[in-house]
């Protein structure tokens, strides 16, 4: 079950309780701004991060070589997206865990990211075998 679904709507109804009971309307209004603050701040990334992506191909990275460099585990796709300014390539069914990602660079490297509820969970890394001289 992912927590925090649960526990940041509770966290933030709790708040604005203990502000209510602490200092009255004011508390409310001022915790309530809070939270319509951090909500707005997250939402402006997502969409700065959907913009941007938007501006370049689907499935596509600078460079594979320094994406596989720069992820951790944990990490969630949007941040993943943010990293490759770009939407990765579906390569599992839609709404199916885990979810499948891939991104290629113009010499022909990928990665492939799986994600599961969000999270990647690990990602391989494939550069083409080099042409004989």
């Amino acid at each position: 079950m992912n927590f925090q679904r649960v526990v940041l709507p509770v966290a933030g109804v709790a708040l604005v309780v203990l502000a209510y009971r602490s200092y009255g309307w004011p508390g409310v209004a001022l915790v309530a701004g809070g939270v319509v603050m951090w909500m707005l701040l997250h939402f402006t990334r997502m969409m700065r991060v959907l913009q941007r992506a938007a501006n370049h191909p689907i499935g596509w990275c600078a460079s594979a070589v320094m994406l596989n460099a720069r992820l951790k585990p944990g990490v969630n796709l949007l941040h993943v997206t943010a990293m490759t300014r770009a939407m990765g390539e579906a390569l599992s069914e839609k709404d199916a865990q885990p979810e499948i990602f891939r991104w290629t660079d113009n010499g022909g490297s990928h990665v492939t990211c799986e994600f599961q509820a969000g999270k990647l969970v690990k990602w391989t890394l494939y550069r083409p075998p080099e042409p004989p001289q």
